[in-house]
């Protein structure tokens, strides 16, 4: 009896020892309660009454009692991570829960301190990154990386002591790289690449990583210089492209790097100051990319000790003319662009050995001759266009094209038979080639045909001509009768006068300007971001009505403003520079060139140009709400209006500051400190972040727009440069109430970023009491201009009594008086004791009005 009643428990329990691995308590519990609960398209194929060990992804430790690692990569999982899951998987090391629709992480999860690692890349999670990641002081690889990430990076980084691998790149990361990962010194490869940093590198970041191998910074927004990498003996990659890094490039070229990508950034001075005889080891080399930088003086001249390079770019920098340089021997190069170099004479068709090159860009030169034949099998890109190339395209490689991924061969004087391209093609691809091909008659019609009706068909034939001849005839005379009678009352439209003989005269009301060109169609307009585009100054004389004064918005310092649709839809504001410059033609279009490449959120970005005879035009995005001359002076709030350009404004239209409304941002002191700060990041990105730094030299109210999403955008940077000297002296003169002190002394002869300091510190008065710099109501001080009644306020601790009446209840008065003690600093006599346009930024945020957003 006894025997039995044990037998029965030892078999019931042998029975249910699989049941009681279900209770949640155990591993198996939560790795399958989390994968029902997130949906996994994998779950159904899952056998839950197996052990949990047996499962596809899941590593158990040697006693196959705890869940030591999870990979549910691509299972499709979705929403919410729940708590009481993974996050209870106490002895969990790894965790590989990438490429899935994650949108959030459990609480819990932090509380895993055996993780040594993480990936939770390619998934939808938002949000910050919480200081909770402290706790995973063993941990050695943390992949982040394609989410929407956003805020700051956590300072409790710096506890991560055995941090390997750091992967946050692709998200939303803002502000600067915390200081706390300098103690991160057993990083091998750090990538913040694809964020919103800004600032610059903390103190002494070269020298804290001794193990780093690759650093990814690129598409971000921060500042630095090559010394900021010399002591990164181990690295083998860098990448920091698309950052506001300046200045030489000699301490980058050291150690044992392989990847070097320093494109799109404001580097300059002579690359051939590198020399081949320094410590660096060039047969490491095997990823270059220079371009886009401000490099000059002459290229590489001698790469014979690059012998593993597979990708070279130099392309978009200011190099000096020079011929080709010798790239014969690198036999491995499969990626080349030497586009926008400065290249002249001919393409060494030596060029043909590189076997292996699958692109080859040598567009926008001023090469000569003939286009050798290429005997490169693996070519995919080829582009020559812009150059000053003649004769017969090779028919070597004119059968690679069909296997090409693209090509363009225009605005050359090349010649081909051009029967095997479509006219679409021979458009885009070969613009401006001559076609060589003969006229092609069918063979079938040369073929000897049955005479039974060769006599019927050759009646037939002679009687329909002279039908045909007798109705050109009588239309003839018919349209002549017509045109005399009704040429007094018919004058040509634009589109009839782009096919006559120029020059073009327009008229505004306060000048005559003159496009000295011959034909309208023979002028190219360069539009930047869509450079295949055939858009030509008849395009111009379209999309404005013929420059009528129906489509002028008006007329300012640079001359008039005109608004206009091109082709494809383009929005856009023509001013026509009409003072006249001392540069040629060449210089003009490398300055507008260089100064389109000029981009930040809150400039209006330069679109593109057309050099029509003597006259510069300079294209910009439209900006639909007007500046901040017409929303604070101009206008009553909410008022719809067009602009005048006498202070180089924009026409607004029926979607702008209407549609916001009075009660609405406008008048709020969130929304004006926005402008403050945009215009300041504006002329901070101007000093500090272009080498050399650009003066604005005529900020000012109305040079402050509004876009389509009342960002604040500053226009007109960088154009005095493409005027004579007579204008620069107008514009060093300055608009009355914009005039810095030292101006009427005489031995101030230039301007300086402190000049620009000073106009806007006057912006920033205009910003907080709606009043105007000079001839306004500034209630006792009745001869006083604005500066000199604010800054007598601020002595006075009387600052609140300038506050506008539409924007004081709108936010903390101590916030706006803030605001005028900055700009106090700005508008100070001595220019040394203004702040420098990145301190007033730091100032400028320092004052959040989240209370009044």
């Amino acid at each position: 009896m006894d025997f039995g009643f044990f037998g029965s428990v030892l078999i019931l329990s042998l029975f249910f020892k699989h049941f009681t691995c279900q209770l949640p308590n155990t591993d198996e519990f939560y790795v399958s309660d989390f994968l029902k609960k997130m949906g996994s398209n994998s779950s159904l194929s899952y056998n839950f009454s197996a052990s949990v060990c047996s499962w596809e992804g899941v590593h158990c430790d040697t006693k196959m009692e705890n869940v030591i690692g999870l990979k549910a990569s691509g299972l499709s999982l979705s929403g919410l991570i729940p708590d009481t899951t993974i996050g209870k998987l106490t002895q969990l090391q790894s965790l590989d829960l990438s490429n899935n629709n994650i949108t959030a992480l459990p609480s819990d999860l932090w509380s895993l301190g055996s993780v040594k690692s993480l990936n939770l890349s390619s998934n939808r999670i938002s949000g910050s990154l919480p200081n909770n990641i402290g706790n995973f002081g063993l941990i050695e690889v943390i992949d982040l990386s394609g989410n929407n990430f956003s805020g700051e990076i956590p300072t409790a980084i710096s506890s991560l002591a055995n941090l390997q691998v750091l992967k946050l790149n692709g998200n939303g990361f803002q502000w600067s790289i915390p200081t706390g990962i300098l103690l991160c010194q057993s990083l091998v490869l750090l990538d913040l690449s694809s964020n919103r940093l800004n600032g610059s590198l903390p103190d002494g970041f070269g020298a804290a990583f001794p193990e780093l191998r690759t650093l990814n910074l690129a598409r971000n927004e921060i500042y630095g210089r090559d010394t900021d990498f010399a002591e990164m003996k181990s690295l083998t990659s860098l990448n920091i492209s698309g950052n506001l890094f300046k200045g030489s490039v000699m301490g980058v070229f050291q150690g044992q790097l392989e990847v070097i990508d320093l494109s799109k950034n404001q580097f300059q001075g002579h690359i051939s100051q590198v020399q081949f005889n320094s410590t660096y080891k060039w047969s490491h080399l095997v990823y270059l990319d220079l371009s886009e930088n401000q490099f000059s003086g002459e290229i590489f001249q001698n790469l014979s000790q690059a012998q593993n390079l597979r990708h070279l770019n130099l392309a978009d920098n200011r190099f000096v003319r020079q011929k080709f340089p010798r790239i014969e021997m690198l036999l491995g190069l499969k990626y080349l662009n030497l586009s926008e170099t400065s290249l002249i004479g001919h393409i060494p068709g030596e060029i043909s050995q590189l076997s292996n090159l699958h692109t080859l860009d040598i567009s926008s030169n001023h090469l000569t001759g003939q286009i050798p034949s290429l005997a490169n099998k693996s070519l995919k890109v080829f582009d020559v266009s812009h150059n000053n190339l003649s004769g017969e395209i090779p028919i070597s490689i004119l059968e690679k094209l069909p296997w090409m991924d693209r090509y363009n061969f225009s605005y050359n004087n090349l010649t081909l038979c051009a029967s095997r391209f479509s006219p679409e093609t021979f458009k885009t691809a070969f613009y401006g080639s001559l076609n060589s091909c003969p006229i092609a008659a069918n063979p079938v019609l040369f073929k000897r045909r049955d005479n039974r009706h060769k006599g019927f068909k050759l009646a037939l034939a002679l009687t329909f001509s002279m039908v045909c001849l007798l109705a050109g005839l009588l239309f003839l005379a018919f349209g002549c009768r017509r045109k005399s009678r009704t040429w007094v009352v018919k004058q040509p439209s634009y589109k009839e006068e782009q096919n006559i003989s120029g020059p073009f005269s327009f008229q505004t009301d306060s000048t005559t300007w003159v496009a000295d060109v011959k034909q309208a169609t023979s002028v190219q307009v360069v539009i930047f971001e869509k450079p295949l585009l055939n858009i030509t100054f008849a395009d111009l004389l379209s999309a404005t009505s013929n420059f009528d004064r129906g489509t002028l918005l008006a007329e300012g310092k640079f001359g008039p403003v005109y608004r206009g649709f091109l082709p494809g839809g383009i929005h856009v504001a023509v001013k026509v520079l009409v003072h006249g410059s001392t540069l040629t033609d060449q210089e003009a279009a490398r300055e507008l060139q260089y100064l389109g490449r000029i981009k930040h959120p809150n400039l209006v970005p330069l679109t593109g140009y057309c050099l029509a005879g003597d006259q510069r035009i300079a294209i910009y995005d439209y900006m639909e709400n007007g500046n901040l001359q017409n929303l604070l002076h101009d206008l009553p709030l909410g008022v719809q209006a067009i602009e005048d350009w006498s202070t180089d404004t924009w026409e607004e239209d029926n979607g702008g500051i209407q549609n916001v409304g009075s009660e609405g941002l406008l008048t709020t002191w969130a929304f004006r400190h926005k402008i403050a700060l945009g215009t300041a990041r504006a002329l901070a990105f101007l000093h500090h972040g272009c080498s050399p730094p650009i003066i604005h030299r005529d900020v000012k109210a109305s040079s402050v727009y509004l876009d389509l999403n009342l960002e604040p955008r500053l226009s007109d940077f960088g154009l005095a440069k493409i005027f004579g000297t007579g204008l620069e002296d107008e514009i060093a003169r300055g608009l009355p109430g914009y005039v810095p002190p030292e101006f009427s002394q005489p031995e101030c002869d230039a301007q300086t970023p402190k000049s620009d300091v000073y106009c806007f510190g006057v912006v920033l008065f205009e910003l907080i009491t709606g009043k105007k710099p000079i001839g306004d109501d500034y209630t006792e001080e009745q001869e006083a201009n604005l500066v000199s009644w604010i800054r007598g306020l601020v002595r006075r601790n009387q600052g609140s009594r300038a506050i506008d009446p539409k924007i004081r209840d709108t936010g903390p008065d101590y916030q706006m008086e803030e605001a005028l003690k900055i700009g106090y600093l700005c508008t100070a006599d001595l220019p040394t004791k203004r702040p420098s346009m990145q301190q007033i930024v730091g100032l400028l945020k320092d004052i959040e009005p989240r209370a009044s957003q």
